[in-house]
Protein backbone atom coordinates (compact mmCIF):
# COMPACT_ATOMS: atom_id res chain seq x y z
CA UNK A 1 0.00 0.00 0.00
CA UNK A 2 1.09 3.42 -0.65
CA UNK A 3 3.35 4.90 2.49
CA UNK A 4 0.74 8.37 1.60
CA UNK A 5 -2.29 6.04 2.41
CA UNK A 6 -0.75 3.73 4.78
CA UNK A 7 0.01 6.14 7.45
CA UNK A 8 -2.95 8.06 7.45
CA UNK A 9 -4.68 5.08 8.30
CA UNK A 10 -2.79 3.51 10.76
CA UNK A 11 -2.77 7.36 12.61
CA UNK A 12 -6.25 7.01 12.31
CA UNK A 13 -6.82 3.79 14.75
CA UNK A 14 -5.87 6.95 17.75
CA UNK A 15 -8.86 9.37 15.74
CA UNK A 16 -11.26 6.36 15.46
CA UNK A 17 -10.87 5.16 19.40
CA UNK A 18 -11.07 8.55 20.36
CA UNK A 19 -14.18 9.93 18.06
CA UNK A 20 -16.22 6.09 18.65
CA UNK A 21 -15.80 6.80 22.45
CA UNK A 22 -16.93 10.49 22.45
CA UNK A 23 -20.16 9.48 20.27
CA UNK A 24 -21.25 6.10 22.13
CA UNK A 25 -20.71 8.02 25.41
CA UNK A 26 -23.06 11.23 23.95
CA UNK A 27 -25.73 8.63 22.97
CA UNK A 28 -25.82 6.77 25.98
CA UNK A 29 -25.67 10.08 28.64
CA UNK A 30 -29.19 9.61 29.41
CA UNK A 31 -29.23 6.01 30.44
CA UNK A 32 -25.51 6.64 32.19
CA UNK A 33 -27.64 9.53 34.39
CA UNK A 34 -30.47 7.24 35.30
CA UNK A 35 -28.04 4.47 36.06
CA UNK A 36 -25.70 6.79 38.43
CA UNK A 37 -28.66 8.95 40.23
CA UNK A 38 -27.71 12.17 38.36
CA UNK A 39 -29.29 14.58 36.09
CA UNK A 40 -28.62 14.55 32.70
CA UNK A 41 -27.50 17.84 32.56
CA UNK A 42 -24.89 16.86 34.94
CA UNK A 43 -23.12 13.88 33.04
CA UNK A 44 -21.97 16.77 31.19
CA UNK A 45 -19.19 16.67 33.01
CA UNK A 46 -18.10 13.16 31.47
CA UNK A 47 -17.58 15.05 28.60
CA UNK A 48 -16.33 18.41 29.25
CA UNK A 49 -13.61 16.75 32.11
CA UNK A 50 -11.93 14.49 28.98
CA UNK A 51 -11.87 17.43 27.01
CA UNK A 52 -10.49 19.71 29.27
CA UNK A 53 -7.82 17.42 30.37
CA UNK A 54 -7.11 17.57 26.19
CA UNK A 55 -6.48 21.26 26.61
CA UNK A 56 -4.61 21.20 29.43
CA UNK A 57 -1.90 18.84 28.45
CA UNK A 58 -2.43 18.47 24.82
CA UNK A 59 0.59 21.90 24.28
CA UNK A 60 3.24 19.65 25.72
CA UNK A 61 2.52 16.93 23.16
CA UNK A 62 4.63 18.28 20.73
CA UNK A 63 7.72 18.89 22.85
CA UNK A 64 6.88 15.26 24.27
CA UNK A 65 6.87 13.68 20.42
CA UNK A 66 10.59 15.90 19.35
CA UNK A 67 12.45 14.36 23.08
CA UNK A 68 11.23 10.91 23.44
CA UNK A 69 9.83 10.06 19.68
CA UNK A 70 6.88 10.75 17.79
CA UNK A 71 6.06 6.56 18.02
CA UNK A 72 7.16 5.70 21.15
CA UNK A 73 4.70 8.66 22.77
CA UNK A 74 2.15 7.47 20.06
CA UNK A 75 1.70 3.96 21.09
CA UNK A 76 2.27 4.96 24.97
CA UNK A 77 -0.78 7.38 24.19
CA UNK A 78 -3.08 4.78 23.25
CA UNK A 79 -2.27 2.37 26.19
CA UNK A 80 -2.68 5.39 28.76
CA UNK A 81 -6.23 5.63 26.65
CA UNK A 82 -7.47 2.02 26.41
CA UNK A 83 -6.62 1.86 30.32
CA UNK A 84 -8.50 4.72 30.90
CA UNK A 85 -11.64 2.91 28.97
CA UNK A 86 -11.51 -0.21 31.48
CA UNK A 87 -11.07 2.71 34.25
CA UNK A 88 -14.69 4.32 33.20
CA UNK A 89 -16.24 1.10 32.51
CA UNK A 90 -15.79 0.15 35.91
CA UNK A 91 -16.71 3.07 37.22
CA UNK A 92 -19.73 2.91 39.83
CA UNK A 93 -20.04 7.19 40.97
CA UNK A 94 -20.06 10.21 38.89
CA UNK A 95 -16.83 11.20 40.34
CA UNK A 96 -15.34 8.25 39.67
CA UNK A 97 -16.35 8.14 35.91
CA UNK A 98 -15.34 11.89 35.98
CA UNK A 99 -11.41 10.60 37.46
CA UNK A 100 -11.57 7.88 34.71
CA UNK A 101 -12.42 10.38 31.97
CA UNK A 102 -9.39 12.89 33.08
CA UNK A 103 -7.03 9.35 33.23
CA UNK A 104 -8.08 8.55 29.34
CA UNK A 105 -8.00 11.92 28.24
CA UNK A 106 -3.94 11.92 29.23
CA UNK A 107 -3.73 8.83 27.08
CA UNK A 108 -5.97 11.25 24.10
CA UNK A 109 -3.94 14.83 24.92
CA UNK A 110 -0.85 12.82 23.06
CA UNK A 111 -2.54 10.31 20.81
CA UNK A 112 -4.17 12.13 18.53
CA UNK A 113 -1.68 15.20 18.20
CA UNK A 114 1.53 13.49 18.45
CA UNK A 115 -0.29 11.16 15.20
CA UNK A 116 -1.69 14.13 13.27
CA UNK A 117 2.35 16.16 13.89
CA UNK A 118 3.48 12.58 12.00
CA UNK A 119 1.31 12.85 9.28
CA UNK A 120 2.21 16.28 8.96
CA UNK A 121 6.06 15.96 9.13
CA UNK A 122 5.98 13.48 6.21
CA UNK A 123 3.64 14.97 3.73
CA UNK A 124 4.53 17.41 0.96
CA UNK A 125 2.12 20.42 1.73
CA UNK A 126 0.48 19.79 -2.19
CA UNK A 127 -0.55 16.51 -0.94
CA UNK A 128 -1.82 17.31 2.87
CA UNK A 129 -5.29 17.52 2.01
CA UNK A 130 -5.28 14.27 -0.15
CA UNK A 131 -3.41 12.83 3.38
CA UNK A 132 -5.74 14.58 6.08
CA UNK A 133 -8.84 13.36 3.87
CA UNK A 134 -7.18 9.43 4.07
CA UNK A 135 -6.51 10.36 7.42
CA UNK A 136 -9.98 11.17 8.57
CA UNK A 137 -12.17 8.87 6.51
CA UNK A 138 -11.21 5.69 8.93
CA UNK A 139 -11.82 7.77 11.40
CA UNK A 140 -15.16 8.75 10.52
CA UNK A 141 -16.48 5.35 10.76
CA UNK A 142 -15.80 6.17 14.52
CA UNK A 143 -19.11 8.57 14.90
CA UNK A 144 -20.59 6.36 11.77
CA UNK A 145 -20.81 3.13 14.18
CA UNK A 146 -20.70 4.97 17.78
CA UNK A 147 -24.34 6.12 18.00
CA UNK A 148 -26.14 2.88 17.28
CA UNK A 149 -23.85 0.80 18.88
CA UNK A 150 -23.27 2.90 22.04
CA UNK A 151 -27.39 2.79 21.60
CA UNK A 152 -27.61 -0.79 20.84
CA UNK A 153 -25.19 -2.20 24.07
CA UNK A 154 -27.08 0.31 26.19
CA UNK A 155 -30.13 -0.41 25.62
CA UNK A 156 -29.63 -4.12 25.41
CA UNK A 157 -26.41 -5.03 27.40
CA UNK A 158 -25.03 -2.21 29.90
CA UNK A 159 -23.75 0.98 29.16
CA UNK A 160 -20.14 0.01 30.60
CA UNK A 161 -19.40 -2.08 27.39
CA UNK A 162 -19.07 1.12 25.58
CA UNK A 163 -15.91 1.61 26.97
CA UNK A 164 -14.74 -1.88 27.20
CA UNK A 165 -14.94 -1.98 23.12
CA UNK A 166 -11.68 0.62 23.09
CA UNK A 167 -9.40 -2.03 24.25
CA UNK A 168 -9.23 -4.40 20.80
CA UNK A 169 -8.70 -1.35 18.90
CA UNK A 170 -5.91 0.04 21.18
CA UNK A 171 -4.02 -3.05 20.99
CA UNK A 172 -4.38 -3.25 16.69
CA UNK A 173 -2.96 0.82 16.82
CA UNK A 174 0.13 -0.44 19.20
CA UNK A 175 1.00 -3.21 16.63
CA UNK A 176 0.86 -1.24 13.50
CA UNK A 177 2.72 1.57 14.53
CA UNK A 178 5.65 -0.13 15.56
CA UNK A 179 5.67 -1.78 12.62
CA UNK A 180 5.23 1.00 10.01
CA UNK A 181 5.58 4.52 11.25
CA UNK A 182 9.43 5.39 12.05
CA UNK A 183 10.09 7.30 15.34
CA UNK A 184 10.35 10.60 14.53
CA UNK A 185 12.25 13.48 17.08
CA UNK A 186 14.18 16.49 16.29
CA UNK A 187 18.16 16.70 17.52
CA UNK A 188 17.84 20.57 18.61
CA UNK A 189 14.93 20.20 21.54
CA UNK A 190 14.44 23.30 22.69
CA UNK A 191 13.97 24.13 26.74
CA UNK A 192 10.06 22.81 28.42
CA UNK A 193 8.05 26.20 29.02
CA UNK A 194 7.14 25.11 32.17
CA UNK A 195 6.21 28.39 33.74
CA UNK A 196 3.63 28.77 30.54
CA UNK A 197 2.53 25.54 30.96
CA UNK A 198 1.47 26.05 34.61
CA UNK A 199 -0.16 29.10 33.69
CA UNK A 200 -1.94 27.93 29.96
CA UNK A 201 -2.85 24.89 31.78
CA UNK A 202 -4.01 26.25 34.86
CA UNK A 203 -5.89 28.81 33.52
CA UNK A 204 -7.90 26.96 30.74
CA UNK A 205 -8.46 24.49 33.66
CA UNK A 206 -10.23 26.91 35.94
CA UNK A 207 -11.88 29.21 33.36
CA UNK A 208 -13.94 26.54 31.53
CA UNK A 209 -14.07 23.90 34.70
CA UNK A 210 -15.98 27.04 36.12
CA UNK A 211 -18.27 27.62 33.41
CA UNK A 212 -19.02 24.04 33.14
CA UNK A 213 -20.31 23.81 36.89
CA UNK A 214 -22.14 26.88 36.83
CA UNK A 215 -25.53 26.57 38.23
CA UNK A 216 -24.80 22.83 39.04
CA UNK A 217 -24.68 21.60 42.48
CA UNK A 218 -21.29 19.88 41.95
CA UNK A 219 -19.27 23.05 43.62
CA UNK A 220 -20.30 25.75 45.70
CA UNK A 221 -20.98 28.91 44.32
CA UNK A 222 -18.14 31.10 45.54
CA UNK A 223 -15.81 28.54 44.63
CA UNK A 224 -17.03 28.10 40.92
CA UNK A 225 -17.21 31.95 40.85
CA UNK A 226 -12.91 32.33 42.20
CA UNK A 227 -12.11 29.82 39.75
CA UNK A 228 -13.23 31.27 36.60
CA UNK A 229 -11.72 34.88 37.99
CA UNK A 230 -8.70 32.96 38.83
CA UNK A 231 -8.63 31.23 35.32
CA UNK A 232 -8.84 34.92 33.63
CA UNK A 233 -6.35 35.86 35.54
CA UNK A 234 -3.71 33.39 35.16
CA UNK A 235 -4.54 33.85 31.31
CA UNK A 236 -4.16 37.14 30.82
CA UNK A 237 -0.43 36.45 32.86
CA UNK A 238 0.02 33.58 30.28
CA UNK A 239 -0.33 35.94 27.43
CA UNK A 240 2.01 38.09 28.65
CA UNK A 241 4.23 35.78 29.18
CA UNK A 242 4.41 34.54 25.81
CA UNK A 243 4.97 38.11 23.97
CA UNK A 244 8.49 37.71 26.34
CA UNK A 245 9.02 34.03 25.72
CA UNK A 246 9.86 33.65 22.14
CA UNK A 247 9.40 29.49 22.99
CA UNK A 248 6.40 29.78 25.25
CA UNK A 249 4.61 26.31 25.29
CA UNK A 250 1.61 27.82 23.54
CA UNK A 251 2.98 30.38 20.62
CA UNK A 252 0.25 33.12 20.01
CA UNK A 253 2.38 34.64 17.41
CA UNK A 254 1.59 32.70 15.28
CA UNK A 255 -1.78 34.06 15.36
CA UNK A 256 -0.44 36.71 12.97
CA UNK A 257 -0.72 34.65 10.24
CA UNK A 258 -3.79 35.54 8.77
CA UNK A 259 -4.54 31.57 7.62
CA UNK A 260 -3.78 30.00 10.95
CA UNK A 261 -5.89 32.85 12.93
CA UNK A 262 -8.96 32.11 10.51
CA UNK A 263 -8.23 28.25 11.46
CA UNK A 264 -7.81 28.66 14.81
CA UNK A 265 -9.88 31.66 15.92
CA UNK A 266 -13.17 31.53 13.00
CA UNK A 267 -12.92 27.51 13.93
CA UNK A 268 -13.41 27.56 17.69
CA UNK A 269 -16.37 29.65 17.11
CA UNK A 270 -17.43 27.24 14.18
CA UNK A 271 -16.68 24.12 16.42
CA UNK A 272 -18.65 25.73 19.71
CA UNK A 273 -21.69 25.50 17.93
CA UNK A 274 -21.37 22.11 16.57
CA UNK A 275 -19.79 20.93 19.64
CA UNK A 276 -22.93 21.24 21.34
CA UNK A 277 -24.74 18.78 18.76
CA UNK A 278 -23.94 15.53 20.13
CA UNK A 279 -25.18 16.72 23.76
CA UNK A 280 -28.20 18.62 22.65
CA UNK A 281 -29.61 16.28 19.84
CA UNK A 282 -29.44 12.61 22.51
CA UNK A 283 -31.53 14.99 24.96
CA UNK A 284 -34.12 15.88 22.53
CA UNK A 285 -34.30 12.77 21.08
CA UNK A 286 -34.64 10.64 24.14
CA UNK A 287 -35.82 12.57 26.92
CA UNK A 288 -37.48 15.03 25.09
CA UNK A 289 -39.00 13.08 22.35
CA UNK A 290 -39.10 9.11 24.24
CA UNK A 291 -37.03 7.34 22.17
CA UNK A 292 -34.65 4.27 23.51
CA UNK A 293 -30.78 4.78 23.15
CA UNK A 294 -30.48 2.35 20.34
CA UNK A 295 -33.29 4.41 18.40
CA UNK A 296 -31.61 7.31 19.00
CA UNK A 297 -28.31 6.38 17.86
CA UNK A 298 -29.93 4.64 14.91
CA UNK A 299 -30.93 8.09 13.63
CA UNK A 300 -27.79 10.01 14.85
CA UNK A 301 -25.78 7.94 12.91
CA UNK A 302 -26.15 9.32 9.60
CA UNK A 303 -24.74 12.82 10.31
CA UNK A 304 -21.16 10.76 10.42
CA UNK A 305 -21.64 8.89 7.09
CA UNK A 306 -22.98 12.01 5.19
CA UNK A 307 -19.30 13.59 6.65
CA UNK A 308 -17.56 10.36 5.48
CA UNK A 309 -19.19 10.77 1.69
CA UNK A 310 -17.54 14.57 1.64
CA UNK A 311 -14.37 13.27 2.26
CA UNK A 312 -13.97 12.50 -1.32
CA UNK A 313 -14.76 15.39 -2.96
CA UNK A 314 -13.21 17.92 -0.50
CA UNK A 315 -10.05 18.16 -2.48
CA UNK A 316 -12.17 18.79 -5.85
CA UNK A 317 -13.84 21.40 -4.41
CA UNK A 318 -11.13 23.07 -2.01
CA UNK A 319 -9.07 23.27 -5.48
CA UNK A 320 -12.56 24.85 -7.61
CA UNK A 321 -13.64 27.41 -5.30
CA UNK A 322 -10.66 27.60 -2.59
CA UNK A 323 -10.55 28.29 1.16
CA UNK A 324 -12.72 31.74 1.34
CA UNK A 325 -15.49 30.99 -0.95
CA UNK A 326 -15.83 27.41 0.68
CA UNK A 327 -15.84 28.17 4.35
CA UNK A 328 -17.78 31.64 3.77
CA UNK A 329 -20.54 29.69 1.60
CA UNK A 330 -20.46 26.38 3.00
CA UNK A 331 -20.44 27.52 6.51
CA UNK A 332 -24.04 29.24 5.94
CA UNK A 333 -25.12 26.29 5.09
CA UNK A 334 -23.60 24.62 7.69
CA UNK A 335 -25.55 27.04 9.87
CA UNK A 336 -28.72 26.56 8.87
CA UNK A 337 -28.64 23.12 9.01
CA UNK A 338 -27.68 23.19 12.31
CA UNK A 339 -30.39 25.63 13.29
CA UNK A 340 -32.30 23.03 11.76
CA UNK A 341 -32.36 20.81 14.49
CA UNK A 342 -34.32 23.53 16.48
CA UNK A 343 -37.47 22.28 14.57
CA UNK A 344 -37.77 18.88 15.25
CA UNK A 345 -40.70 17.65 17.38
CA UNK A 346 -41.90 14.26 18.47
CA UNK A 347 -44.22 14.41 15.14
CA UNK A 348 -41.62 14.88 12.31
CA UNK A 349 -40.95 11.76 10.01
CA UNK A 350 -37.96 9.96 10.75
CA UNK A 351 -36.88 10.63 6.98
CA UNK A 352 -36.72 13.86 7.28
CA UNK A 353 -34.80 14.03 10.41
CA UNK A 354 -32.19 11.45 9.19
CA UNK A 355 -32.02 13.58 5.61
CA UNK A 356 -31.75 16.86 7.51
CA UNK A 357 -28.70 14.86 9.73
CA UNK A 358 -27.05 13.54 6.77
CA UNK A 359 -26.95 16.77 4.67
CA UNK A 360 -25.91 18.75 7.79
CA UNK A 361 -23.07 16.10 8.35
CA UNK A 362 -21.64 16.18 4.91
CA UNK A 363 -21.62 19.79 4.95
CA UNK A 364 -20.06 20.35 8.12
CA UNK A 365 -16.95 17.93 7.30
CA UNK A 366 -16.46 19.89 4.12
CA UNK A 367 -15.93 22.78 6.56
CA UNK A 368 -13.72 21.24 9.45
CA UNK A 369 -11.38 19.90 6.36
CA UNK A 370 -11.05 23.19 4.61
CA UNK A 371 -10.30 25.05 8.52
CA UNK A 372 -7.88 22.03 9.31
CA UNK A 373 -5.62 22.59 5.80
CA UNK A 374 -6.13 26.15 6.42
CA UNK A 375 -4.65 26.49 9.26
CA UNK A 376 -1.59 24.63 8.44
CA UNK A 377 -0.91 26.33 4.87
CA UNK A 378 1.67 29.22 5.83
CA UNK A 379 3.19 27.56 9.10
CA UNK A 380 6.43 25.94 7.82
CA UNK A 381 8.37 22.80 9.56
CA UNK A 382 9.88 24.30 12.15
CA UNK A 383 7.10 25.80 13.82
CA UNK A 384 4.20 22.90 12.83
CA UNK A 385 4.90 21.14 16.18
CA UNK A 386 3.80 24.25 17.74
CA UNK A 387 0.89 25.19 15.40
CA UNK A 388 -0.25 21.18 15.64
CA UNK A 389 -0.51 21.95 19.66
CA UNK A 390 -2.46 25.16 19.43
CA UNK A 391 -4.64 24.33 16.95
CA UNK A 392 -5.73 20.51 18.97
CA UNK A 393 -6.08 22.88 21.96
CA UNK A 394 -8.15 25.49 20.47
CA UNK A 395 -10.36 22.30 19.18
CA UNK A 396 -10.39 20.42 22.76
CA UNK A 397 -11.43 24.11 24.21
CA UNK A 398 -14.30 24.76 21.55
CA UNK A 399 -15.60 21.29 22.34
CA UNK A 400 -15.93 21.71 25.73
CA UNK A 401 -17.24 25.44 25.69
CA UNK A 402 -19.74 24.10 23.42
CA UNK A 403 -21.59 21.66 26.04
CA UNK A 404 -21.24 23.96 28.25
CA UNK A 405 -23.32 26.55 26.89
CA UNK A 406 -25.50 23.89 25.29
CA UNK A 407 -26.07 22.96 29.04
CA UNK A 408 -26.27 25.92 30.35
CA UNK A 409 -28.76 27.23 27.67
CA UNK A 410 -30.79 24.51 28.18
CA UNK A 411 -30.84 24.79 32.11
CA UNK A 412 -31.69 28.56 31.81
CA UNK A 413 -34.44 27.89 29.45
CA UNK A 414 -35.71 25.33 32.09
CA UNK A 415 -35.85 27.50 34.62
CA UNK A 416 -37.46 30.18 31.96
CA UNK A 417 -39.85 27.88 31.43
CA UNK A 418 -40.34 26.81 35.35
CA UNK A 419 -40.41 23.56 33.61
CA UNK A 420 -39.93 20.68 36.85
CA UNK A 421 -38.11 18.06 34.31
CA UNK A 422 -36.84 18.84 30.81
CA UNK A 423 -38.67 19.51 28.11
CA UNK A 424 -38.70 19.52 24.27
CA UNK A 425 -38.24 23.09 23.45
CA UNK A 426 -35.57 23.60 26.58
CA UNK A 427 -33.57 21.56 23.52
CA UNK A 428 -34.76 22.95 20.52
CA UNK A 429 -34.55 26.83 21.44
CA UNK A 430 -30.92 25.94 22.41
CA UNK A 431 -30.15 24.73 18.93
CA UNK A 432 -30.61 28.62 18.22
CA UNK A 433 -28.28 29.83 20.81
CA UNK A 434 -25.55 27.91 19.59
CA UNK A 435 -26.19 28.34 15.63
CA UNK A 436 -25.88 31.99 16.59
CA UNK A 437 -22.04 31.17 18.32
CA UNK A 438 -21.42 28.99 14.97
CA UNK A 439 -22.75 31.50 12.66
CA UNK A 440 -20.51 34.32 14.40
CA UNK A 441 -17.26 32.55 12.41
CA UNK A 442 -18.14 33.79 9.34
CA UNK A 443 -17.02 37.31 10.04
CA UNK A 444 -13.57 36.49 10.23
CA UNK A 445 -13.62 34.04 7.11
CA UNK A 446 -14.83 36.91 5.15
CA UNK A 447 -11.79 38.81 6.18
CA UNK A 448 -9.56 35.93 3.93
CA UNK A 449 -7.88 37.16 0.70
CA UNK A 450 -9.51 35.18 -2.08
CA UNK A 451 -6.58 33.51 -2.95
CA UNK A 452 -5.37 32.13 1.15
CA UNK A 453 -4.17 29.11 1.10
CA UNK A 454 -3.69 28.61 -2.56
CA UNK A 455 -0.91 26.04 -2.35
CA UNK A 456 -2.32 23.82 -0.12
CA UNK A 457 -6.24 24.05 -1.90
CA UNK A 458 -4.40 23.53 -5.47
CA UNK A 459 -6.04 26.56 -6.66
CA UNK A 460 -3.25 28.52 -7.48
CA UNK A 461 -1.76 25.64 -9.33
CA UNK A 462 -5.18 25.49 -11.39
CA UNK A 463 -4.92 28.81 -12.40
CA UNK A 464 -1.45 28.30 -13.46
CA UNK A 465 -2.38 25.17 -15.55
CA UNK A 466 -5.17 27.29 -17.17
CA UNK A 467 -2.82 30.37 -18.14
CA UNK A 468 -0.75 28.47 -20.86
CA UNK A 469 -3.92 27.17 -22.86
CA UNK A 470 -5.60 30.54 -22.23
CA UNK A 471 -2.85 32.01 -24.33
Amino acid sequence: MNRLVLIPFIIATALFMENMDGTVLSTSLPAIARDLGQDPIVLKLALTSYMLTLAVFIPASGWVADKLGARSVFCAAIVVFSLGSILCGASTSLTTLVAARVFQGLGGAMMVPVGRLVLLRSTPKSDMVNALAYLTVPALIGPVVGPPLGGFITTYFHWRWIFWINVPIGVAGVLLSLKFIDNVRERDVPRFDHKGFFLSGAGLLSLVFGLTVAGVPFVPRPLDAALMIAGFVMLWLYIAHARRDPEAIIDINLLGIRTFFAGVVGGFLFRIGIGALPFLLPLLLQIGFGLTPFESGSLTFVASAGAMAMKFSASAILRRWGFRRVLLVNGVISVLFLASCGLFTAATPHWLLLTALLAGGFFRSLEFTALNALGYADIDQARMSRATSFASVAQQMAGAVGVALAAASVQSFRWGFGDVALAPRDMTLSFAVVSLVAGSSLVIFARLRPDAGAEVSGQRIAIDEAAPAAS
